[in-house]
């Protein structure tokens, strides 16, 4: 059984694990080496790295008999495009989605702009733990207030330095992080600020909040865009349930 995951998130790395202990043929896609490195080599686990367009993904999905998108709870383009792909090659789509949490005293903006705006109104220094696509946004605040917390790669670095963030302002490190490290960065370079999105527990979401309230810094929230899904262990198990009818389908033929 062919199944092609839409990966880079912690729980698209562990499904394709079990999964392909479980038996399937299992190809899973990633945007960038980062993912491509997190993923790691795996047997009966198939990675392809980048970008992919409309044609390459109906040509991949063709043998598939599912498809999961296990991407990014922020990637809405990346799961739209998956979906319509799935939909055009006839293949049955699930959406592995991570559950909300708490975002109690929090600041919750539309987007990046929103949470610029709201940062001209306010002074202060700004912890940015959205990432580094996104660092533009903050174009019109002073570099000096801005610290972005990065991957570690030439790219990150590249994005920072074309903002004119000051070396001394990049944190290049790779989570989750723990509530702990969070605070302590937040007093080492005295952050008033933080802004985040919310990856559930496995981008380290919970621990970032405690961290806020703990040192008194405020949370500035990118709204998660909505939609449906089901969790991690609902999609396990319907994989399993497709996984076992096709083997029983495939033992029967041997018998005859």
């Amino acid at each position: 059984m062919k199944i092609v995951i839409f990966g880079g998130t912690t729980e698209g790395r562990e499904l394709s694990w079990r999964l392909s202990e479980a038996g399937a043929s299992v190809t899973v896609c990633v945007a960038t080496e980062y993912g491509e490195e997190e993923q790691g080599r795996v047997p009966g686990v198939e990675t392809r790295t980048g970008p992919l367009s409309p044609e390459e993904k109906l040509a991949l999905l063709k043998d598939a008999a599912l498809c999961i998108d296990a991407t990014h709870p922020y990637a809405k383009h990346v799961t739209v495009s998956v979906k319509t792909a799935c939909e055009d090659a006839g293949v049955e789509y699930l959406r592995l989605l991570r559950p909300p949490c708490d975002r109690e005293g929090a600041v919750t903006v539309e987007s990046a702009a929103e949470a610029a705006a709201y940062l001209r109104e306010h002074q202060g220094r700004v912890l940015l733990t959205t990432g580094a696509k996104e660092l533009t946004a903050y174009a019109g605040l002073a570099p000096e207030r801005l610290f972005p917390r990065v991957l570690p790669s030439h790219e990150s670095l590249a994005a920072c330095e074309a903002l004119g963030i000051p070396h001394r302002n990049i944190i290049a490190m790779q989570g989750p992080f723990s509530q702990a490290l969070n605070a302590a960065l937040i007093r080492q370079y005295d952050i008033q600020y933080v802004v985040t999105k919310d990856g559930g527990a496995p981008g380290g979401f919970p621990e970032k909040l405690a961290a806020a309230k703990e040192t008194g810094a405020r949370l500035i929230l990118l709204r998660r865009p909505e939609e449906d899904g089901m969790p991690f262990d609902e999609v396990l198990r319907l994989c399993m349930q497709r996984l076992g009818a096709e083997n029983k389908i495939f033992q029967g033929e041997k018998g005859t």
